[in-house]
């Protein structure tokens, strides 16, 4: 049992580190006055492809975007949870029955009130 519980620290000092080890080095080398540091206007610009912006930046996209955006990542998701289930069915028995069938009407809930709040129409 202390064996898989290292394990699981290993990986955890790994998450942890991975990440903050060029932080770490990134403050050094700052510190060290060894990373440059060279404001400019094209470093700070604003970059779309390669190619030069045209008049402001900041435009402001419509909210519906986003809600499709999010629609799908949710439904998407769903897929990925109804999967294993699916191919588990068989042993589950009725539990899985009904906590997948709970899932499946959490679900159709969301996209019936998406529906009557009308978010999925473009007008």
């Amino acid at each position: 049992m202390l064996e898989q519980f290292g394990r699981a620290g290993f990986l955890l000092l790994f998450a942890l580190a991975f990440p903050l080890i060029p932080i770490v080095a990134s403050v050094v080398l700052g510190a060290l006055k060894i990373r440059p540091e060279r404001p400019d206007p094209v470093k700070s610009a604003t970059y779309e492809c390669g190619v030069e912006t045209e008049g402001d930046t900041w435009v402001q996209f419509n909210v519906r975007y986003y809600l499709y955006a999010l629609i799908f990542v949710v439904f998407d998701v769903e897929v990925v949870f109804l999967y294993p289930w699916a191919v588990s069915f068989p042993e589950v028995g009725i539990a899985g029955f009904v906590a997948g069938a709970l899932f499946l009407l959490i679900l159709v809930i969301g996209l019936v009130y998406d529906w009557a709040k009308k978010a999925l129409e473009w007008t």
